[in-house]
C-alpha cells in the first residue's frame, strides 16, 4: 500500500481570529509530521497536507474540533513519495486571491452540480463552460467545450468577465454559465462574483476536477488530458492516478513526455518554455543544484526541505544574502524599477521604514532565486527572514504598513478600508486592462484603441471627481489607495504626455504631480544595477 496520504481541503467561513490559529495549527502539523501548505484568512482556510494517514487525520480532527470548521470536507489521494518539502501555515488576505472586496462565497456561491450530473450540464449547447484555472493549467487538460480565459492569475478573472460581458462577448446577455476548477475553491468565488454582476443561472462542479476524476468512469468522461496539482505529483488522471507530467525545476512549468523529448530539455536546468531565458551563470547554478539533488538521492537523504541545518545554522531554502549580511537578517525584495506593482510595494516599505535587501530584476533574464521563491516569477516578491513568501503587491503594502504606519495610510479620513480596497480593485481590474490596451495596442489587436482610451478616461474622471473636493482620494492625507493607484495613473499619463496635459482632469493632474514631486517618490525610484547571485546586498530604502 502507498505510504503517503495527501488531503486537499478548504472551507469558506468567518474567521476573525485567523491570526491566532496560525501558531497552534503549525504546532499540530509539526507534531503530526505532516507537510504541505495551509492558508488562513478572515474568509476561511485552504490548503493541502500530506504524511502518514494517522498524522493527516490527526490534523483534520484538530481542525474540525473548532465548531466553525466542523463542516470541513477534504479529498484524499495516496502516493509512493512525500509530495511536499516542508510545512507552512501562512496568513493571507484571501484563501484564494481574486482582489474583489465584499464577496461572500459562503452565502452567495452558485449552484453545486454533482460530478455524476456534470456531463449533462456541459453537453447543453446553451451553457457557457468556463475553466477558471490559469492558462498553464488548462494547457495540459480540461473539459470538452470549455473556454480558457487565458488568465495568468485568478486576479485577472474579473477583468476577463468585464470584457466578455460587453456586447459581442461570450457572456453578453448573461447566459447560463458552468464553471470548474481543480478542487472547487476558485468556483466558490467566481460564481459569487458572477452573481454579484447580475448573472442568474451560475453553476459549478462540486468538488472540482479532482472529485470528477475520482467519481466518473473514464469511459463516460468528458475530460481530456491530465489535471495539474500544486505538489510534487504535478498532475493526476482518471481515478486520481499519477499523471504523465513532470515539473521543470527551472521555470515550474508542467512538462509532457513530448516536452521532455525536446532538445531544449535539460533536467533541472531548462525546458522548451524557458530555454534561452537564463544567463550562463544561472544555468550553471541550476545545473549545480540538480547535481546536489542527485547526489543527495544516491546518499539516501533529502536535499530540499530537510529539517537538518547546514553549516552556519541557517535552514535550507532560506535565501542567503551575500556580502556580510547573515541570512534571516532582512527581508529580500525582488523588484523592477518601472513596474507599477513593484513601485507600490517599495512605497509602502519606505513609508513604514522597513529595511530590506533589494534585488533589481531584469524581466527578460529573471534570476533563478526569484523563480525558486515564486513560481509565478513576476515582481514584486518579498521573501521574509523565516522563508515566507509574499508575492502580491497589495499584500506587501499591507504587511509593511501593519508593522508601522506613521502616515496613517491604513486609516482614511473618509470611508473605510473596504472602500479603499474596492477602489484599488477597480484600478487593478478594469482600469489596468484598458491601460494595457492603450499602452500596448500591438499586443491587443482585437481591442479598439479609442474605446479603451474612453474606458480608461471614464474611470480617471471618477478619481478626478474625488480629488475635486479633497487633496487625496480619501480625504486630506495620502492613504493606501493613493499610493497603490498613483503608479498606474503615472503609467497612463506617460502614454501620451500632450494628451494627458490637455485632459479634463486638472485635480487629477495636480494630485499626480504632487506625488511625483514628493520626497517619498524620489526615494523609491533610484536606479540599481540588475542583481546577480553573489552580489553584495543593496539595502532599501536608501539611508
Amino acid at each position: 500500500m502507498p505510504a503517503y496520504l495527501t488531503a486537499a481541503l478548504y472551507l469558506f467561513v468567518d474567521l476573525p481570529d485567523f491570526a491566532q490559529l496560525q501558531a497552534p495549527l503549525q504546532a499540530v502539523c509539526d507534531r503530526s509530521e505532516v507537510r504541505g501548505m495551509l492558508l488562513l484568512a478572515p474568509e476561511g482556510i485552504n490548503g493541502t497536507i500530506a504524511g502518514c494517514p494517522e498524522g493527516v487525520h490527526a490534523v483534520l480532527a484538530w481542525l474540525r474540533g473548532d465548531a466553525r470548521l466542523a463542516p470541513l470536507k477534504h479529498k484524499e489521494a495516496w502516493g509512493e513519495r512525500m509530495p511536499f518539502y516542508r510545512m507552512r501555515v501562512r496568513l493571507k488576505r484571501e484563501i484564494v486571491s481574486m482582489g474583489v472586496p465584499g464577496l461572500n462565497p459562503a452565502a452567495h456561491a452558485g449552484t453545486y452540480v454533482a460530478p455524476e450530473d456534470w456531463n449533462a450540464l456541459i453537453d447543453d449547447p446553451g451553457v457557457v463552460v468556463i475553466d477558471t484555472r490559469n492558462h498553464y493549467e488548462v494547457g495540459i487538460g480540461s473539459f470538452a467545450r470549455a473556454v480558457d480565459p487565458g488568465t495568468r492569475s485568478f486576479t485577472e478573472f474579473p477583468a476577463w468577465v468585464e470584457q466578455q460581458s460587453a456586447p459581442g462577448g461570450l457572456l453578453a446577455g448573461k447566459p447560463r454559465v458552468a464553471m470548474f476548477c481543480t478542487g472547487g475553491i476558485r468556483c466558490e468565488k467566481s460564481t459569487a462574483y458572477l452573481k454579484s454582476r447580475g448573472f442568474g443561472e451560475v453553476y459549478h462542479l462540486e468538488g472540482g476536477i479532482l472529485k470528477y476524476l475520482e467519481t466518473v468512469p473514464e469511459e463516460q468522461s468528458r475530460w481530456w488530458g491530465d489535471c495539474f496539482v500544486f505538489d510534487e505529483r504535478v498532475s493526476v488522471g482518471h481515478g486520481l492516478a499519477p499523471g504523465h507530467h513532470q515539473l521543470c525545476r527551472s521555470c515550474r512549468m508542467p512538462l509532457s513526455a513530448e516536452d521532455r523529448a525536446s532538445s531544449h530539455y535539460v533536467p533541472g536546468v531548462s525546458c522548451p518554455y524557458c530555454h534561452g531565458t537564463r544567463s550562463e551563470a544561472q544555468l550553471q547554478a541550476l545545473a549545480e543544484r540538480e547535481r546536489q539533488v542527485a547526489l543527495a538521492a544516491t546518499q539516501g537523504r533529502e536535499h530540499i526541505g530537510s529539517r537538518a541545518q547546514p553549516a552556519g545554522g541557517q535552514p535550507e531554502g532560506v535565501p542567503q544574502p551575500q556580502g556580510g549580511h547573515r541570512a534571516g537578517d532582512l527581508p529580500v525584495l525582488y523588484s523592477f524599477r518601472r513596474c507599477p506593482y513593484a513601485m507600490r510595494a517599495r512605497l509602502a516599505l519606505a513609508a513604514s521604514g522597513q529595511r530590506c535587501e533589494l534585488r533589481e530584476v531584469v524581466l527578460r533574464d529573471k534570476p533563478a532565486a526569484l523563480l525558486q521563491a515564486s513560481p509565478k516569477a513576476t515582481v514584486p516578491v518579498l521573501v521574509l527572514p523565516g522563508g515566507e513568501i509574499i508575492d502580491q503587491s497589495l499584500d506587501i503594502m499591507r504587511w509593511a504598513l501593519e508593522r508601522n504606519d506613521p502616515g496613517g495610510w491604513l486609516v482614511p479620513e473618509h470611508g473605510s478600508t473596504n472602500d479603499m480596497l474596492a477602489l484599488i480593485a477597480e484600478c487593478d481590474g478594469p482600469f489596468k486592462q484598458a491601460l494595457d490596451r492603450c499602452k500596448y495596442p500591438n499586443r491587443h489587436p482585437e481591442a479598439d484603441p479609442a474605446a479603451q482610451w474612453s474606458a480608461a478616461q471614464a474611470w480617471l474622471m471618477r478619481l478626478n471627481a474625488r480629488l475635486d473636493s479633497s487633496r487625496h482620494l480619501f480625504g486630506g492625507h495620502a492613504t493606501l489607495a493613493d499610493m497603490a493607484i498613483a503608479p498606474f495613473v503615472r503609467q497612463f499619463a506617460g502614454i501620451d504626455a500632450a494628451r494627458w496635459e490637455a485632459g479634463p482632469w486638472a485635480p487629477l493632474r495636480r494630485w499626480l504631480a504632487d506625488w511625483q514631486a514628493g520626497d517619498l517618490f524620489e526615494r523609491v525610484m533610484g536606479k540599481y544595477s540588475a542583481w546577480r547571485e553573489g552580489d553584495a546586498p543593496t539595502l532599501f530604502p536608501p539611508a
